[in-house]
């Protein structure tokens, strides 16, 4: 197994009476593939949440690359490195798709006044290296799509959104990439194509970590190299899709099957 990455140590997010993460100790190493797998309310989302700091935990310890980042402000995490996507689409559709890109890098960009009124030229060439690197991206994706690029977001398809908003975490250049149901709302044959994009651009790109939710499991079999299945907050099963889905907790959590 390589470096750890990202560390969870005794993490706990409670609301009220509802603890939606209880205890979890979880380690995502880097260069991996990681499935984070789960029934609907086991604390999947929640986690991505506390990683990125929308949620504060109630307790416990994130490590990222050996630094804490359990306090840390969204913009620091974003900072370190790990962006993310959301099972509901975040893209603001009457924007053109460049917009909404540059939306998730702005922080990478300098928006001072002085800078943009004295400094034309470098505002220029910050403009010019944003459209040459999101143009790069889309066209790794879909080749159709940098011309797309200044059009309104909501002429694309449904799968054409979802590669914009992996390409807007991506533009960053992130060393973890956490994705929240990339295949919701798309049909089995646009999944399956979606999936082959991200590996593609995986492949082509400064190696990254990834860690996805999802529910299909056939994409969790494709493409993970581990697992670790989630229930009422807690991990109750970590391995190998082959491994998870032969676990009697996993089928009884997850599957809805009962044990013999």
């Amino acid at each position: 197994m390589s470096t750890p990455l990202l560390v969870s140590q005794n993490l706990t997010m409670r609301f009220g009476g509802l603890t939606a993460l209880d205890a979890l100790d979880l380690t995502v190493y880097e260069g991996e593939v990681l499935g984070l797998l789960g029934p609907n309310g086991s604390g999947k989302t929640t986690f991505f949440n506390v990683v990125t700091s929308l949620y504060t935990a109630s307790s416990g310890q994130i490590m990222l690359a050996g630094q804490d980042i359990s306090h840390k402000s969204p913009q620091e995490v974003y900072f370190q490195g790990v962006t993310r996507t959301f099972q509901r689409s975040r893209l603001s559709l009457p924007l053109t798709v460049f917009d909404n890109m540059v939306i998730g890098n702005y922080q990478h960009l300098n928006l001072g006044l002085g800078f943009n009124l004295f400094q034309r030229k470098r505002l220029r060439q910050q403009y010019d290296e944003m459209v040459d690197k999101a143009h790069t991206l889309l066209q790794t994706f879909n080749p159709g799509l940098p011309q797309k690029l200044f059009q309104p977001t909501a002429t694309l398809t449904m799968i054409d959104r979802r590669r914009v908003e992996i390409c807007r975490a991506l533009l960053s250049s992130p060393r973890l990439l956490l994705l929240d149901e990339p295949s919701a709302g798309m049909t089995h044959d646009e999944t399956n194509e979606l999936m082959d994009d991200i590996m593609q651009v995986r492949g082509l790109l400064k190696p990254f970590t990834i860690v996805i939710i999802e529910h299909e499991m056939n994409v969790i079999q494709r493409i993970t190299e581990r697992c670790i299945v989630l229930n009422f907050g807690q991990k109750i099963a970590e391995g190998s899709y082959e491994e998870i889905v032969a676990d009697p907790q996993v089928q009884i959590a997850y599957l809805g099957q009962e044990q013999e």
